[in-house]
């Protein structure tokens, strides 16, 4: 087992790729505590968890409120004494606003979601990973911090800062032993869709998920599972000399689909 008897916190893991990735954990033998608002969902991924046979936690958490946070972390660190996983993978897309008409309000929130989230948990766990000096630091960016999509320049901000917010972590925590990288999801088959796809049903879903996918050079649109599978290599010792990495986990993107050969 690549995890076993390690500890991890990974933030939004009550679905879509945090979940993904907490379940891949905890096959590879990790416990995994998880910080969701939605603590309903929580507690099923954390039951998931727990019935693979290593403990799963789950925490009511608004990942950009620093209190709530810090008692995650204390809470985590009481029961186990010691993090040596983190993934700051709690984010979401807004409401759509040209830069023109975005309330100043709508700005803040995404940004703080997306990005005030990763400086919060790494301010509360990076001072245990100091003193074990070893930990595993994982962000959650996205292609559209170097190639966006749309335009959505509060999200595609945040995602862009979650990179230069990797290199300047890494660079300072090598020296601790500590590893920080970070994923950059292409097209993922998730939640995260439903808001532009209100009232579709599952074929029509399905279909704008199959010509999503014929974007990218692979051909087909990505899956938890894809982004679990990274992040377990940057949480693993397969990656223990891979610090300051942005990782694209996107079907080739930003590399264009060729046409089909003859």
């Amino acid at each position: 087992m690549l995890l076993k008897d390690r500890v991890a916190i990974v933030t939004g893991a009550a679905k879509g790729m945090g979940k993904g990735i907490a379940v891949r954990f905890a096959e590879e033998g990790c416990r995994v505590a998880i910080a969701d608002i939605d603590l309903t969902k929580a507690q099923e991924t954390a039951a998931e968890i727990s019935a693979k046979g290593v403990e799963g936690l789950a925490f009511a958490c608004d990942v950009t409120a620093i209190g709530q946070v810090s008692h995650v972390v204390e809470e985590v660190a009481k029961r186990y004494g010691r993090i040596d996983i983190l993934v700051n993978n709690a984010g979401a897309i807004g409401n759509h606003f040209d830069i023109e008409d975005m309330p100043e309000e709508e700005w803040d929130r995404i940004i703080d979601l997306n990005l005030k989230s990763h400086f919060l948990f790494c301010k509360f766990v990076v001072p245990y990973m100091k003193k074990a000096r070893y930990g595993k630091i994982i962000g959650i960016s996205s292609i559209g911090a170097v190639l966006p999509p749309a335009h959505e320049i509060n999200y595609n901000t945040a995602k862009g800062a979650i990179i230069s917010f990797t290199y300047d972590l890494a660079t300072a925590l090598a020296q601790y032993g500590i590893n920080v990288n970070c994923i950059l999801p292409g097209p993922i088959k998730t939640h995260f869709y439903d808001g532009m796809l209100p009232g579709a049903s599952e074929e029509e879903k399905e279909k704008v998920f199959a010509n999503i996918g014929k974007k990218t050079p692979l051909q087909r649109i990505g899956t938890p599972e894809d982004i679990a599978g990274a992040a377990l290599f940057l949480a693993s010792e397969l990656s223990s000399y891979v610090t300051g990495h942005a990782l694209y986990v996107t079907g080739g993107l930003p590399l264009q689909p060729l046409a089909p050969a003859h």
